[in-house]
């Protein structure tokens, strides 16, 4: 596999006014079409979403309220992303493990992703990524009932 492209902080246009803040995404705003749309919401304070790797999947996550910590790895070092603010979201390319721990309570996230759910597209265990980064196979991604 190579290397995957950097993930990267985008600004998100923003309107305020005296009846409060609006922001906007437009195709052309975002690195790939969006095939699928999904948020996490009600998760405990100190818990961890996330911990898996893509193969092909890229991803903007927004951080709709509250505040979320994101870690990401690319085989060789990390990068560490603290999102607090729907006015800024965070482009994670494909190859990237990823790692979110929700920091404070109410705390949402948007996801935009390029590809619709791939079961296949997944890889549960840090070692299973590792050797996909260095070049082996992973096994499969179990079914999801």
């Amino acid at each position: 596999m190579h290397a995957p492209a950097k993930p990267s902080i985008l600004s998100i246009r923003t309107h305020i006014d005296p009846r409060g803040s609006l922001g906007v995404l437009e195709g052309d705003d975002l690195p790939f079409p969006i095939a699928r749309v999904y948020y996490l919401f009600d998760v405990p304070i100190g818990a961890v979403r996330g911990e898996h790797g893509h193969k092909q999947l890229e991803q903007v996550m927004i951080c709709m309220s509250g505040r979320v910590e994101i870690t990401l790895n690319d085989g060789t070092g990390q990068y560490h992303f603290t999102l607090d603010t729907p006015a800024s979201a965070l482009h994670v390319p494909p190859g990237y493990w990823r790692r979110l721990k929700f920091l404070d309570p109410g705390t949402s996230v948007c996801v935009l992703a390029s590809r619709r759910y791939e079961p296949e597209d997944y890889l549960y265990s840090f070692e299973d990524y590792l050797a996909w980064v260095r070049g082996g196979d992973a096994p499969p991604a179990p079914a999801v009932t």
